[in-house]
């Protein structure tokens, strides 16, 4: 299930991050890549313990977390702190798909990648290529999308970022450990929760057919939840 989170970040601290983001000590990308990516990856990034990585970090975090279309995507059990990464000169990542389990320093905890996060700094007008691609059943989907918006993916899908060919693409990443593991069993709870809010708009919340897919939606999380 791919998933487009419009203005997960406000304009308020979408320009505080983006001014941030101007004067914040980047590194090599290769840096922080696993043995087999860092031969396709180049860009740069914040250090994780670097004060705006974690600044803006919680931004992110907190905003996922308040998010209803997000959370109900998700269903976040554990988030691996944001991360941050720049695109230019041809930066580029290629086909890859991101790591099963990762480590989370400030917890000290591992964390199960089941959902990866991209949430745009720059607009599309701002960069030439950069476009993330990413590959399921259905084909390629290229996706660039306006600052501040987010996209959620499952970690298990091949992905790549174009080339950026002029200008720069500055985004976040990280990864959701899901209450629930499997991505078509998300996508089942995520689909009948969003029917569920469409139908509270035209009938009483207590409508008896809303009281009973409603008990439904919670009783398949019971099952289907890794707590």
């Amino acid at each position: 299930m791919i998933i487009q989170i419009p203005n997960l970040i406000g304009l308020k601290h979408l320009n505080e991050c983006r001014q941030l983001l101007q004067k914040s000590p980047w590194i090599n990308g290769k840096e922080t890549a696993g043995h087999q990516s860092v031969h396709l990856k180049n860009n740069l990034q914040l250090p994780i313990d670097c004060d705006e990585a974690q600044y803006m970090g919680h931004i992110i975090q907190t905003a996922l977390k308040n998010n209803p279309l997000a959370f109900s995507a998700s269903l976040p059990k554990k988030i691996l702190p944001p991360m941050f990464n720049c695109y230019q000169d041809q930066g580029h990542f290629g086909n890859h798909i991101d790591n099963a389990i990762r480590y989370n320093s400030e917890t000290q905890e591992y964390l199960r990648t089941d959902i990866s996060c991209t949430v745009f700094f720059t607009n599309p007008d701002e960069y030439e290529g950069g476009e993330l691609v990413i590959e399921d059943t259905y084909g390629s989907h290229s996706i660039k999308l306006p600052a501040g918006h987010a996209i959620l993916y499952p970690s298990t899908s091949l992905h790549r970022v174009m080339p950026v060919t002029n200008g720069a693409r500055i985004s976040s990443f990280f990864w959701i450990q899901s209450f629930v593991a499997s991505d078509s069993k998300r996508q089942m709870l995520f689909e009948l929760d969003q029917s569920i809010q469409s139908l509270t708009q035209e009938l009483d919340t207590n409508h008896k057919d809303i009281v009973k897919l409603t008990g439904l939606y919670h009783n398949l999380l019971r099952q289907w939840s890794d707590m």
